[in-house]
């Protein structure tokens, strides 16, 4: 609807904004945003072609602790973006478990519907059991000692738990930037998808397609 193009562009008037106003900071200023761009590039994830990429300069923003916030932000929020864009592309493409899921609602049935839709579809039960997931291995997480702002490593894989202490270092190294490279890659998809579903006409290459 129009609400959402006016957000839309409001949105990237400001990311625009943003990006040109490092332009006239104070030298003083410049000179931290390019200390902590350097520090950025030991960072896991920052791999070519946007090595240290940081256009909003959030890197600056706070301590040290407040860059791992944000790195660990980044790490679950593309993980999350990851399930979902597969789970719209599996559904999408009418792929589904057998049998029922409650006693009035199939798979079968939630696989013919558009994506958004079978979620709507989902018994309310069936939602909030699945929400409570999400939200006990967030507690689980974040109750890891010591934790990720004081040192401790980010946050791993709780379901299911995935053993990486075999993997040598190098290989360990390649892997975890691919996972963050492949979640940035994925949000921008599913913020795709969801703007295709919602605002016709928004993503040209999706556009006409039947699941959105």
């Amino acid at each position: 609807d129009i609400n959402t193009i006016i957000i839309m562009k409001v949105a990237g008037l400001v990311l625009a904004l943003a990006g040109s106003a490092a332009a006239f900071a104070p030298a003083s200023q410049r000179v931290a945003s390019s200390t902590s761009l350097r520090a950025l590039e030991d960072m896991e994830g920052s791999t070519a072609p946007f090595k240290a990429w940081d256009p909003l300069e959030l890197a600056t923003l706070g301590s040290d602790e407040t860059l791992a916030w944000f790195r660990a932000a980044e790490l679950k929020n593309g993980r999350v973006a990851m399930l979902a864009t597969t789970g719209y592309i599996v559904q999408a493409a009418g792929l589904h478990f057998p049998g029922m899921l409650s006693h009035d609602v199939s798979f079968a049935s939630l696989s013919s519907m558009k994506p958004l839709d079978a979620w709507d579809a989902v018994p309310e039960l069936g939602k909030q059991q699945i929400i409570g997931a999400i939200f006990l291995a967030e507690i689980i997480s974040e109750s890891q000692k010591p934790h990720y702002t004081k040192g401790g490593p980010l946050p791993t894989m709780i379901f299911p738990p995935i053993d990486f202490s075999k993997v040598d270092a190098a290989t360990l190294k390649r892997k975890r930037d691919s996972e963050l490279n492949n979640g940035r890659l994925a949000m921008i998809a599913i913020m795709s998808f969801v703007a295709a579903a919602n605002v016709p006409g928004s993503v040209p290459l999706l556009a006409g397609s039947p699941m959105f």
